[in-house]
């Protein structure tokens, strides 16, 4: 069955003037634009302690409907850069509005003052943590009679969405280009296509409409899942993909070349591991797929992980080491998404503890916390 670009809901046009307030990625965001930082969202990392310095790196996350003190508190004393929020911190939007306004008043009197990074899942189809747009799933719009312009469409209502509530980043949209029918994106209806083309114009569509509604997007899952067959889920254990390099840069890295020239804030790395790129370390804990992602394909932004508690991660320790491994390979923004405050914690502590032993080179943990801090600044 096909669809056909809808006008926005009521509620949707009432969020768009709210969008334009939030603004800021849709004038920044595009490739080779550098964001200008107001004076008071400078970093002056010498003036912050360890936890503070470290937590620019972080998100956290917690469990229920009402942020923990122990959340609050790292909010108010800036030892964390945000939050992601899942379907049990929402019950409705007006509750998850409130929420994120007693977090941003928490954080007015955090040492750096750039906005905090509010982010959630909002893929559309099976993966939506808020209700509302958008409602079609990446499959369906991938099958519509218009897919550039229903990507467009749900961009857009993605980005009116999470503004309406006070978010300024989605963890969408998915570049997966999957193989098979039935196989692990494709399953969940995460894929536009199976046609690198396809997904790279859908995906381009999906990030500019989104950005110009004020809310950073997400190109995920580099250098792609397309080739995970249907068991194979990165959530649940090891996962190593045996394709060839030429194929990965071919077909699965063609959409986040249209990503990365539409302006996408955030590239997020798999936790599978790439043989043909490195065959003993996940992306994400892998220099030379980040390198893959910033030398050969020129990516000037944020850099994020997958969930840190993952169970591909099993053996690279607990927390605290997989926390140190990431910041190494150079991933800008660690994902702490157990529900759980303390994993965040204990991810800043290990990251504070590396960068005054001299494990984690300061100068690069510096230069990956100001494009953070560039992202956030053009949130304002």
């Amino acid at each position: 069955m096909t669809a056909t670009p809808r006008p926005l809901s009521r509620r949707g046009a009432l969020l768009a003037t709210t969008a334009a307030l939030v603004g800021g990625v849709g004038a920044t965001g595009r490739a080779g634009a550098a964001p200008r930082l107001p004076e008071g969202a400078r970093l002056r990392l010498p003036e912050l302690t360890p936890a503070q310095r470290a937590g620019q790196c972080v998100i956290h996350s917690y469990p229920g409907l009402t942020p923990p003190a122990a959340l609050l508190d790292a909010i108010r004393e800036g030892r964390t850069a945000g939050v992601i929020f899942f379907g049990e911190n929402i019950e409705n939007l007006t509750q998850i509005e409130g929420v994120v306004r007693t977090m941003n008043e928490a954080h007015a009197s955090a040492p750096v003052k750039a906005p905090l990074l509010l982010m959630t899942d909002q893929e559309g189809g099976l993966v939506r943590r808020l209700p509302g747009e958008p409602v079609l799933s990446a499959k369906a719009v991938g099958a519509s009679a218009d897919p550039k312009a229903q990507a467009a469409f749900t961009g857009e209502g993605a980005g009116m969405n999470l503004a309406g509530v006070g978010m300024n980043v989605n963890l969408a949209p998915v570049l997966d280009v999957y193989r098979k029918a039935g196989d692990f994106t494709d399953r969940y209806q995460r894929s536009y296509s199976s046609d690198p083309a396809a997904v790279a114009a859908c995906c381009a569509a999906f990030v500019t409409a989104q950005q110009n509604a004020g809310v950073a997007a997400t190109a995920k899952h580099f250098p792609g899942l397309g080739p995970a067959t249907t068991n194979q889920n990165t959530d649940l254990g090891p996962v190593t993909l045996t394709t060839s390099a030429a194929t990965l840069r071919a077909t699965d890295e063609a959409p986040y070349r249209a990503a990365i020239g539409a302006g996408v804030g955030l590239v997020m790395l798999s936790w599978a591991v790439y043989r043909s790129l490195d065959a003993d370390r996940p992306a994400g804990l892998s220099p030379a797929v980040v390198g893959e992602l910033r030398d050969r394909l020129g990516f000037p932004g944020v850099t994020v992980t997958d969930a840190l508690e993952a169970g591909a991660l099993r053996a690279f320790g607990g927390t605290a080491e997989r926390a140190v491994l990431a910041a190494g390979a150079g991933m800008d923004l660690l994902l702490c998404s157990a529900r759980d405050v303390a994993q965040g914690n204990d991810a800043v502590t290990a990251l504070g503890r590396a960068l005054t032993d001299g494990t984690l080179d300061g100068a690069a943990f510096d230069a990956a916390a100001a494009r953070v801090n560039a992202l956030r600044a053009g949130l304002a």
